[in-house]
This record gives C-alpha cells, sequence and structure tokens, in this order.
C-alpha cells in the first residue's frame, strides 16, 4: 500500500504574543458562560468587510479554534477564506488601543481604516 503523505494545514491565523496578552486578560473578565474569544468578518464598513472580535457562550462546529495560554480564540468558518496567512497583533500607545490586522488577502482598506476588501 503506498502511504500518502499530507502536508500540514497553514494556521487560519497568526496571532503575536501581544495578542495572545490580551485574549487572556479579555478572557480573565469575561463574563459567565464564555468559552472563548472570536474574531469574524461582517459585512460593514466602506469597503465592505470589517474585523469584529467578540467573546462567544459556543463553539460552531465549522469555527477554526486556536488555544493560546489565556483561552480558545475561535475564527468564524465563513471569514477563515479571508483571513488566511494574516497576523493579528494588540497595540497599544498614548491614544489608542486595539487588534490590528495585517492580512495578504486585503486588496484594499477604506480611508479611516474601519473595513477593508479581499
Amino acid at each position: 500500500m503506498t502511504e500518502i503523505k499530507t502536508r500540514a494545514r497553514p494556521a487560519a491565523l497568526n496571532l503575536t504574543p501581544s495578542a495572545e496578552a490580551r485574549i487572556a486578560d479579555l478572557m480573565s473578565r469575561a463574563p459567565e458562560g464564555t468559552v472563548g474569544v472570536k474574531l469574524s468578518t461582517p459585512r460593514r464598513g466602506c469597503s465592505g468587510l470589517a474585523y469584529s472580535v467578540d467573546y462567544v457562550s459556543d463553539a460552531k462546529p465549522f469555527d477554526e479554534r486556536i488555544e493560546t495560554p489565556g483561552g480558545a480564540f475561535f475564527v468564524d468558518g465563513a471569514s477563515v477564506l479571508y483571513l488566511v496567512g494574516s497576523t493579528m497583533d494588540w497595540v497599544e500607545d498614548d491614544f489608542t488601543a486595539g487588534f490590528v490586522f495585517n492580512n495578504p488577502n486585503a486588496k484594499g482598506a477604506c480611508g479611516c481604516g474601519e473595513s477593508f476588501t479581499v
């Protein structure tokens, strides 16, 4: 019998240590019944898609699950195609704080940075 070789599937999303630390902070203050934090890309904004990070109380069958030191992080199953190869970071400075995405699939973004297109 011939052995079939398979390649490891690329991660749906790469998280920086700063993003993992923020997820741990969110999970430490999460409402009761929360099973993790989830990233999705709802249709919104000038360019069509936006990044949305929310608490979730149940895991959906097609969501991608990423284990972090602070708890489970989910990527919405319908959003994975838009996010493969992306990096999610948490950035804070004197004026703002938030998740920042380096998405190689994004072909454009609106002027305010609120949404993107693929």
